[in-house]
């Protein structure tokens, strides 16, 4: 067997799940310090049932689990798997591998898995039971186990050498021995005590059960003489009843034969109503018909008169052809002649366009002869121009000279703007500069109340964040109560739950029946688990039940017969049976009149719950049992019945049928009714607290994420305020640069009024130049005015010329007017003779289908004169036909009023029947009352003879005896024996039952009581031979252990002697060890006298030792050579590598020479800040390379 893996998730710095394969041999597992590889050993150490938080080094349980780091969540829970080799089947399971897993959440909650199924704490540690595995072994060796070793007391190495010594199994069975004797002690003692209280009870029940026999006897009687007179009533009464349902006979009789009358004339009704609604169809079918047949004739009419019509039309469209065939022809000679007409119009029209061609080229030549004139007096006109161009050339210079002194005029005006311009622009950009000024000290002022108001945000967050803090303490405070009262309220469950399924307050005979309960399905249960019961009635139903609670419950009367032989077999006591088929199948008698009184709360079996099939047995307990609310009321109900009825009260006083009274301390220590609904509360209570749990987690989270949404803002704030103060500088530069702006402008406003000066001199000078220039160009203007008079001369002639010239080309242009107006007129005619060519041919096609369509009309005439003579045929045959169906219509009228007749013939007749069928009906209603009245007074005596005594009538014929007796004699008699019966006062007709239950429980008592002390003295015997075995097996182990203890000494020491001593004057069980070394060339001394690495090395010794002697599957070594040096750790890891051929070794280390003695290795390290992951091992190497490097160089 070893160790094949380990996986770890959530557990410490484990964050992620890592897994972890091993292999035979050595498995190194190496990191920096701080690494999390400590964290391997105290997660096996944990998975193997460590309970204790500090020596997983934290303060509590959730310290295990993942807390998070900065840029991680908490983990909610820790998990750890390991996997072993079982294929040589050291471990007791059948299973090749065998997987054992723990997990823990952070509300508390925690499971054990043992191959994916969920088991006990229990079960892992007798799994691993003196294998050398476990918290308490030595498979798991830290720093901490060492200065154990070292430093601690005698007493404290105990532990060690028991588990080597292979004794532990005998310690925890001798513990478990003992536990079962306090418990057996205690359950003698409980029992004494009820043998005592029963020894009290023997004694008045006896003389109780007497009176009661008597009593019964008497009843007995009584009930002989109920039966005969209930006999002779009931048969009195059966005689009538059966007189009267002879009556009902006869009426129904005649009730069916009026009803099968009824049925016939019904049937006659219902054919002649089927009939007259047959006759009535057809009626309205001819009706029909002959509507049909008028409404054709009508059609027929109509027809005939629509083609007299179109005959007519025809005869009228006939003429109508023939005078628009004279029209047409008519209109045809028209358009010939217009056609005519318009053929000598073209002719004329050509012989006048030739004469306007004439006359128009006459008058062109005249058009040329003008225009040569004018371009004589053009060209005068052109010499003067050239004169004025002269003049105005001079003038354009003069002119240009002018316009480039009013340029420099435009110029210095511009200037003067432009300074203008500068002027107001220096007084725009003062007034801006001034309102920058304010902007940027009200900008300044505003940044400032803002940082105040940031400043004090964060203030305010500081103070809530603290005060969350505070309400976070207080709420975790809270949770960790709550979940305190959780574990406690589940362990209390649990305790509970571990007491009903072992059957804790119950005898052994009790116990040993309720095992069998899996194997016997006839096994129901224990009478405390079928009766479910409120908190108030508790005490009063098991003082009700007395020894009956622990009853046994079961099928049939065979299950209880089998399961007595299987006591009396094993000799395991005696038990009360109650077969289901048996107990409770007879009423119980109870006085329901005593209900009413003050007081009482009901009888017993009322205030219980069980099942329906349990209802029986519950009235058979509980049945004959008052309950009342206080002893007064008790009394009360007692005297009033004469001590008839057994009653019992909410506190536990029992006042039996004779008088007798029980009461006083009531110590219930079993609480065997009252464990259902304490883990029904349990259940509830452990569900409010788990419920206060999550809610006061969910407050937690949420004041933390408030805290994380705090923390935000107070963040937020802080960057928020280094901004304001970046905005606050800039607003405090841009206020010093717009005051700096002012002074420049300022400054730059003296100078443009020094420019404004230099700008008015040079404008005066520019006027005077542009006086001069204007007189040349005046005379220039006079000079031009004379040519200016010669051209408008020329100009007038040429004007004369022009208007002939226009005058000629007007001529010209009518002529042209009229040559275009004659063809216009050719072409007007030209299309006329066109458009009356298309209306001839128009006219023609007309022609030819008005003479088609006037031989058509006279072919439809003689086509519609024919259909007019078949449609009169048609119209004789509908009259004859319609004259027919009127006449049959007449018969079905007359044969439906007779068939009407009848009809209401049989009505009347079904109506008397239907009167007399009533009558028979409200008869046979008499008579059935009657008879149930009879019934009623039958049953009501049945009822009472089966309430009193349990009898049917054909039960109670059984015990009918013969006599002569009368009904008033027997009445008589019956009086007396009441009477006999009431003069023996309160009787407790419970009594007998009572005392022998009460003598069944005493005997039943008796024998468990020797059983009792039988177990007891069988668990002493075991205790002393456990205490003998494990003293045998100490000293031949201690004195191996020693032995080997001195050889590795030796071989570790290279010398030396190194021995172990039990302390004197103590018990070998329980006396400390001490521990004894001589290094070589050393005296013997104390360890507390050596030096670090000398201890380090004998406890080293002690542990190869003890693994020699007893190899645990796997070790697991944390650091346990870190006090050794480099010589040592050698001689260490040489002696590691013997012993890896019957243990397998995982050693968590930092020192080389126990690395290169490796078979494989495994490097862990955080390279993520607290969260601890699995990397190469050439990584790792580098580290402790560089760890070394500073080492030597400190």
């Amino acid at each position: 067997m070893y160790l094949k893996s380990i996986e770890i998730h959530g557990f410490k710095s484990f964050a992620n799940k890592i897994v972890f394969e091993f292999q035979k041999g050595i498995t190194a597992i190496v990191g920096p310090n701080g690494s999390g590889k400590s964290n391997v050993g105290d997660a096996v150490r944990w998975v193997l049932g460590e309970q204790s938080a500090k020596q997983l080094r934290g303060s509590k349980m959730e310290d295990i689990i993942f807390a998070g780091t900065e840029l991680r969540k908490p983990q909610g829970f820790a998990y750890v798997a390991i996997t072993f080799d079982n294929s040589d089947h050291k471990l007791p399971t059948s299973y090749e591998e065998v997987t054992v897993a723990r997990r823990v959440y952070r509300s508390g909650e925690s499971e054990y898995l043992m191959n994916g199924v969920n088991c006990r704490l229990r079960d892992v540690q007798e799994l691993f039971l003196d294998t050398g595995i476990g918290k308490e072994g030595y498979s798991i060796i830290g720093q901490g186990q060492i200065d154990k070793i070292l430093n601690g007391k005698p007493e404290e190495r105990r532990e060690l050498f028991d588990e080597a010594a292979g004794i532990v199994k005998y310690k925890k069975r001798k513990a478990t021995a003992q536990k079962n004797l306090e418990v057996e002690r205690q359950n003698l003692e409980r029992i004494n005590d009820i043998l005592s209280e029963l020894e009290k009870q023997v004694g008045p029940l006896k003389q109780q059960s007497e009176t009661a026999r008597e009593y019964l006897r008497l009843r007995e009687d009584l009930k002989q003489l109920d039966v005969n007179l209930f006999l002779q009533e009931y048969e009195q009464l059966h005689t009538e009843e059966d007189k009267v349902e002879n009556n009902i006979e006869i009426v129904t009789t005649d009730f069916e034969e009026k009803n099968k009358l009824f049925s016939h004339i019904k049937e006659d009704y219902e054919r002649l109503e089927r009939a007259l609604e047959q006759k009535d169809i057809v009626l309205e079918k001819n009706k029909g018909t002959v509507n049909e047949k008028r409404i054709r004739k009508e059609q027929l009419e109509g027809e005939i008169k629509v083609c007299n019509e179109q005959i007519l039309a025809a005869k009228q469209n006939d003429k109508h052809y023939q005078e628009r065939l004279e029209t047409i022809l008519s209109d045809v000679d028209k358009k010939n002649k217009e056609h005519q007409k318009q053929l000598e119009e073209k002719e004329k029209l050509f012989s006048g366009m030739q004469d306007i061609e004439q006359k128009k080229d006459g008058m062109e030549e005249k058009v040329a002869d003008c225009k040569n004139q004018m371009d004589a007096i053009n060209d005068k006109i052109d010499q003067c121009n050239q004169e004025i161009m002269h003049r105005l050339n001079e003038n354009a210079t003069l002119k240009a000279k002018l316009e480039k002194y009013n340029t420099m005029l435009s110029q210095e005006n511009v200037k003067k703007a432009q300074l203008t311009q500068r002027i107001l622009k220096n007084k725009t950009d003062e007034a801006i500069c001034v309102e920058t000024l304010q902007k940027e000290e009200a900008r300044l002022n505003e940044v400032t109340v803002q940082i105040q108001g940031k400043n004090q945000r964060l203030q305010e967050l500081q103070e809530k964040q603290k005060a969350d803090r505070n309400n976070l303490e207080d709420l975790r405070k809270a949770l960790n109560i709550k979940q305190q009262d959780y574990h406690r309220e589940r362990s209390k469950l649990e305790t509970l739950r571990n007491m009903t399924e072992r059957y804790d307050g119950y005898g052994q005979s009790i116990r040993r029946v309720m095992e069998q309960k899996e194997k016997n399905a006839g096994i129901v249960g224990v009478v405390a688990d079928i009766i479910k019961v409120e908190k108030e009635y508790e005490v009063a139903m098991e003082i009700a039940l007395g020894g009956s609670i622990q009853n046994i419950v079961t099928d049939t009367e065979e299950t209880a017969k089998q399961l007595i032989q299987f006591l009396k077999k094993n000799r395991y006591g005696r038990a009360t049976f109650l077969p289901l088929t048996v107990v409770g199948k007879r009423n119980v008698s109870k006085r329901e009149d005593a209900r009413k009184e003050p007081g009482v709360l009901g009888f017993a079996s009322e205030l219980v719950n069980a099942k329906k099939e349990f209802k029986n047995l519950v009235e058979y307990l509980l049945g004959r049992i008052l309950v009342v609310d206080h002893i007064d009321h008790a009394i009360a109900v007692a005297r009033k019945y004469n001590n008839s009825i057994r009653i019992v009260t909410l506190e536990g006083e029992l006042l039996n049928p004779g008088g007798s009274m029980s009461g006083g301390a009531y110590k219930n220590s079993s609480n065997l009714l009252s464990r259902h609904r304490e883990m029904e509360d349990g259940e509830k209570k452990l569900g409010n607290l788990k419920q206060d749990c999550e809610k006061v987690q969910k407050e937690i989270e949420l004041l933390q994420s408030n805290g994380d949404l705090q923390a935000q803002e107070r963040r937020d704030i802080q960057s928020e305020l280094q901004q304001l103060y970046v905005l606050e500088n800039t607003a405090k530069l841009n206020y010093k640069q717009a005051k700096s702006n002012r002074e420049t402008i300022e400054k730059g406003y003296l100078s443009i009024q020094e420019e404004t000066e230099d700008i008015e001199r040079q404008f005066a000078e520019l006027r005077g130049n542009v006086t001069m220039l204007q007189k040349q160009m005046d005379m220039l203007e006079e000079e031009n005015e004379d040519h200016e008079n010669k051209k408008k001369e020329y100009n007038k002639e040429l004007e004369d010329k022009r208007k002939e010239l226009e005058e000629l080309r007007e001529q010209v242009a009518g002529v042209s007017i009229e040559a275009s107006s004659f063809e216009q007129k050719k072409e007007f005619i030209e299309t006329n003779m066109q458009r009356i060519q298309r209306e001839l041919d128009t006219l023609k096609e007309e022609h030819s289908r008005l003479e088609e369509n006037a031989a058509n009309s006279t072919q439809q005439v003689i086509e519609k004169e024919q259909a007019i003579q078949v449609m009169k045929s048609q119209l004789e045959t509908e009259v004859k036909d319609i004259k027919e169906v009127d006449d049959y219509i007449e018969s079905l009228k007359s044969d439906r009023e007779e068939t009407a007749k009848q009809h209401k013939d049989l009505l009347r007749q079904r109506e008397q029947i239907s009167d007399d069928l009533g009558n028979l009906d409200k008869e046979i209603f008499r008579l059935n009352n009657r008879k149930e009245k009879i019934a009623e007074q039958m049953e009501q005596q049945s009822n009472y003879m089966w309430e009193e005594y349990e009898l049917t009538y054909q039960t109670a014929a059984e015990h009918k005896t013969e006599t002569n007796l009368d009904f008033s004699t027997m009445k008589r008699q019956i009086s007396e024996v009441k009477a006999k019966m009431k003069g023996l006062g309160d009787v407790n007709v419970n009594a007998i039952e009572d005392y022998r239950n009460i003598s069944e429980r005493y005997e039943l008592l008796h024998s468990q009581h020797e059983d009792l002390i039988h177990s007891e003295e069988v668990l002493m015997n075991i205790v002393e031979e456990l205490d003998i075995e494990m003293r045998k097996q100490f000293e031949e182990k201690f004195a191996e252990i020693k032995s080997q203890f001195d050889i590795v000494f030796k071989e570790l020491f290279g010398g030396g002697k190194g021995t172990i001593e039990l302390m004197s004057d103590e018990d070998i069980l329980e006396a400390g060890i001490n521990i004894i070394a001589q290094p070589p060339g050393k005296k013997l001394q104390n360890m507390m006298q050596m030096s670090g690495g000398e201890k380090a090395l004998t406890a080293i010794s002690l542990l190869f030792a003890i693994q020699n002697l007893k190899p645990s599957p796997f070790c697991l070594l944390d650091e346990i050579e870190a006090a050794l040096d480099d010589s040592n750790v050698k001689r260490y890891a040489q002696y590691l590598h013997k012993l890896t051929k019957d243990t397998q070794f995982i050693v968590i280390t930092h020192r080389r020479g126990t690395m290169s003695a490796a078979d494989v290795m495994y490097g862990i390290t955080m390279q993520e800040k607290g969260v601890s992951t699995m990397v190469s091992v050439n990584l790792i190497e580098d580290q402790l390379d560089e760890m070394e490097k500073a080492g030597n160089k400190n």
